[in-house]
């Protein structure tokens, strides 16, 4: 009984060690974002009108929570199969960037990042985006 407990646990730690091994080295293969510059014509733009944080909650569920997660960790179920971390929104980098460079960012995407330009073309949802994405600081 004592030999057949040992090779039990050996078993169970074993697989422990690999599953814990193979979720970092998924994790580990998506590199940091590089620095995603915006021109300073786009950084000091500002909504035109008050943006709806409720309709920027909708269209984040449909367009950015899979990639981005429910809370803007970077967790979302489509996140991990990307190249590049889909970036934490509740960090303070995230939240000191300006209205415009969200703005921009969302609006025009880069590498695996699509535009949304055309995807949402009413800019004041695209607002409303960005406002939602200010519910995420810490």
């Amino acid at each position: 009984m004592k030999t057949s407990q040992k090779i039990s646990t050996i078993i169970v730690t074993a697989i422990v060690a690999v599953v814990f091994l193979f979720g970092h080295a998924a994790s580990a293969q998506q590199a940091k974002a590089k620095t995603w510059p915006v021109p300073d014509k786009d950084k000091a733009l500002k909504a035109s009108a008050k943006a709806d944080v409720a309709t920027g909650k909708e269209l984040w569920a449909k367009h950015c929570k899979s990639c981005h997660g429910s809370k803007g960790l970077g967790d979302g179920p489509k996140g991990a199969s990307l190249k590049t971390f889909p970036g934490d929104f509740s960090s303070a980098a995230f939240q000191g960037s300006t209205d415009g460079e969200l703005f921009f960012r969302t609006d025009k995407g880069r590498d695996e990042m699509p535009a949304y330009e055309k995807k949402i073309p009413d800019a004041n949802d695209r607002w409303a985006l960005v406002a939602y994405m200010r519910t995420f600081k810490k």
